[in-house]
């Protein structure tokens, strides 16, 4: 899934006996704050421009959004993310990685505020009657920007990929399919404009203060 072109959207992720608690936990080793260096190694587009085109697929905000996106290419970014461990694992700290993540890649401070939303799957309820905390990480965000602007974002899916080597416990391969909900604030009438995005990690742990992704 990480070299093809070809991709299936993956099934939603079925109620379980976390239910209330749900989320992707990663392994013990990534628990803790990390100074992150990404960069951008390809853009490509399989299907055409047209799904970069805005909700009426105008090819031209298409092509304008290709040529800005290929600028990036080999530019690191920098940010830090965090890692939270909980009673049923490590989760991410989507409030700070998310503005983390917002910043860094607008060049500037771009986020007013982030703050966790309940859904019957993830909520703070069920979690705090569970045995959880009220800093544990929820699945749903709502981000505030400082511009008339603000974009809600949900877990469909999610799940992790065993490694064919079972007794490698530094290597793991995880995803999640999230979709945002991103809407003007103001007196604008144009239509809230969603997005679908799969993120694939492929993250091996070299010692305990480094890892590459």
């Amino acid at each position: 899934r990480m070299n093809t072109d070809i991709l299936t959207i993956p099934s939603p992720s079925s109620a379980s006996e976390l239910n209330g608690v749900d989320n992707l936990y990663y392994p013990p080793w990534m628990e803790g704050e990390w100074d992150v260096v990404q960069t951008l190694v390809n853009v490509s587009t399989p299907l055409g421009i047209k799904y970069l085109g805005g909700p009426n697929g105008i090819e031209s905000i298409g092509r304008e959004s290709i040529t800005e996106a290929q600028t990036q290419l080999d530019k690191p970014v920098r940010f830090q993310l965090n890692y939270r461990k909980t009673k049923w694992g490590v989760a991410e700290d989507r409030l700070f990685n998310t503005r983390q993540r917002l910043d860094a890649f607008a060049g500037r401070s771009v986020v007013a505020n982030v703050q966790y939303a309940d859904v019957g799957v993830s909520n703070r309820q069920t979690l705090v009657n569970l045995g959880g905390t009220e800093n544990d990480p929820l699945q749903t965000t709502m981000t505030r920007f400082k511009g008339p602007a603000a974009q809600k974002t949900f877990v469909v899916s999610h799940g992790i990929e065993k490694d064919n080597n079972t007794t490698n416990t530094n290597h793991w391969v995880g995803y999640e399919l999230d979709r945002s909900i991103f809407a003007l604030t103001n007196s604008n009438t144009a239509p809230p404009l969603t997005t679908d995005s799969e993120l694939v990690w492929d993250i091996t742990r070299i010692d305990d203060t480094s890892l590459k992704a």
